[in-house]
């Protein structure tokens, strides 16, 4: 086992989290960037339908991350506790499986840029206006998918054998070529959302190159071979009911964003929507330092339970806590104080800058909360605790927030969409704690193993 993986469980936790988390952050951080400004851009050299036409599209994106997310977060779990097992070969035949499973899926995104992809835009709630500029984003997107998957999946691996700096690298060279190359295909060849969806496409294949490199050059704990590829039903079934949480974590959120459309066409217009459509990529830029902070803590968790380290375990859950903790009030009040500053970012349409500050403003309402929900569904994920992270997974966006954007709205109108998300995050975050009060002795146990958590399973109830 390499050095990186071995000091999951020896180096001091305020030192281990802190190597893990900030590059994890940095690396979020300018994919949240890459993500904003690839909005800017649309905003400025398209137009607010542009904008609207990416925010329909980006639901089909979100899908194709959360099979991308089930596949390489499972498999990341898998992997750190077989590591922290010390079964360095059974490791090695969970990531040959991962790769398997990402060319299966991939097919799939390349098949339905030729079948149904007009259909599934209009089921998303694009309207005939829209629709042009939605097509012309997501047929390249889709053609393009397995270097998407691939790059998104293997960088969890990547980061469950400890080396968050090339996870990091992975993420962050082509989310900055991504930028650059936005700006060649949208202003210098007037190739408008279409030229965004080509800039992602060839940046991801630049990425997965990297990845090929870094794997394939002896410098992971992980070795692929040709026999490893062969799937293996135990293992596949392991990774995906670990790696369902995230799954239905990003399936709802395209759920989430096909409701919101919907419903913002029903009870506003296409204006409203493409407001949403830069409210949401602000929302993602807030949200990716906390998920840094949890890519950081998982691998330390999994290891180190494996390992039967409890301490260490329960060190890094109360630091990873107060850290996220830290930035999510940080996040109110920049919401709260700079939200017509944030959207002049975009826009100068008056109109465009007030409508979105209102939105924020209300969104962000209880945003002092949102760290704990994060850490929660990806702390018992990391623990491969299947159930309650999968009810966690699906209890802000599932179980509150897409019931809340649809009835709200019938009685407050568009302001309705808004006040669904403070309240979700009220009432996701009671749910967490629930769960997390429930199974303290899971969290806080001896180091001679004893517990008296809650059973859980890894794998689904009967």
């Amino acid at each position: 086992m390499n050095e990186q993986s071995q000091r999951l469980g020896t180096q001091p936790i305020p030192k281990l989290l802190r190597n893990l988390s900030v590059p994890a952050m940095i690396g979020m951080f300018v994919m949240a960037l890459y993500n904003v400004i690839d909005t800017l851009f649309i905003a400025r050299g398209v137009g607010i339908l542009g904008v609207a036409g990416v925010s329909i599209a980006f639901p089909a994106m979100m899908i194709m991350m959360a099979v991308s997310a089930a596949v390489g977060i499972g498999g990341a779990s898998v992997i750190s506790r077989r590591l922290g097992e010390d079964r360095q070969e059974e490791a090695n035949q969970v990531f040959g499986n991962v790769i398997f499973m990402i060319v299966a899926v991939s097919f799939f995104g390349l098949i339905s840029a030729f079948t149904f992809m007009d259909p599934m835009l209009k089921l998303f709630g694009a309207s005939d206006e829209i629709l042009p500029y939605a097509s012309d984003y997501i047929f390249p997107i889709l053609v393009g998918s397995i270097f998407f998957t691939f790059a998104f999946s293997t960088n969890n691996i990547i980061r469950s054998e400890g080396n968050s700096k090339v996870a990091m690298i992975t993420m962050v060279v082509p989310a900055i070529l991504n930028i650059f190359l936005d700006a060649i295909f949208i202003f210098g060849l007037d190739m408008g959302v279409q030229g965004a969806a080509l800039a992602t496409v060839i940046a991801q294949a630049i990425g997965s190159v990297m990845v090929l490199v870094y794997f394939l050059g002896g410098k992971s704990s992980l070795n692929l071979h040709l026999k490893a590829l062969k799937p293996q039903w135990l293992v596949i079934k392991e990774t995906l009911i670990i790696g369902m949480p995230a799954f239905v974590r990003q399936v709802a959120g395209s759920a989430m964003m096909i409701a919101i459309n919907s419903m913002l066409i029903r009870f506003g217009g296409e204006f409203e929507v493409g407001v949403f459509g830069i409210v949401q990529k602000l929302t993602m830029f807030t949200i990716m330092p906390m998920i840094g902070v949890l890519q950081g803590m998982q691998p330390i968790i999994g290891f180190n339970y494996g390992a039967k380290n409890y301490g260490r375990l329960r060190d890094t859950i109360v630091l990873g806590m107060k850290v996220v903790t830290i930035m999510s009030a940080g996040i109110f009040v920049i919401m709260m104080a700079l939200p017509e500053v944030l959207m002049m970012i975009f826009t100068g349409d008056q109109q465009t800058i007030d409508a979105g500050a209102h939105a924020m403003r209300i969104m962000f309402a209880m945003a002092i909360l949102i760290g704990a929900q994060v850490v929660s569904g990806g702390l018992y994920q990391a623990l491969g605790k299947a159930r309650p992270a999968f009810i966690l997974s699906m209890a802000r966006q599932v179980l509150f927030l897409i019931p809340l954007v649809l009835v709200l709205p019938h009685f407050f109108g568009v302001t309705g969409v808004w006040l669904a998300f403070p309240l979700s995050d009220v009432l996701a975050f009671t749910l967490s704690m629930v769960f997390l009060y429930k199974d303290r002795q899971l969290f806080f146990k001896s180091s001679d193993g004893g517990s008296g958590s809650t059973n859980y399973s890894t794998a689904p109830s009967s």
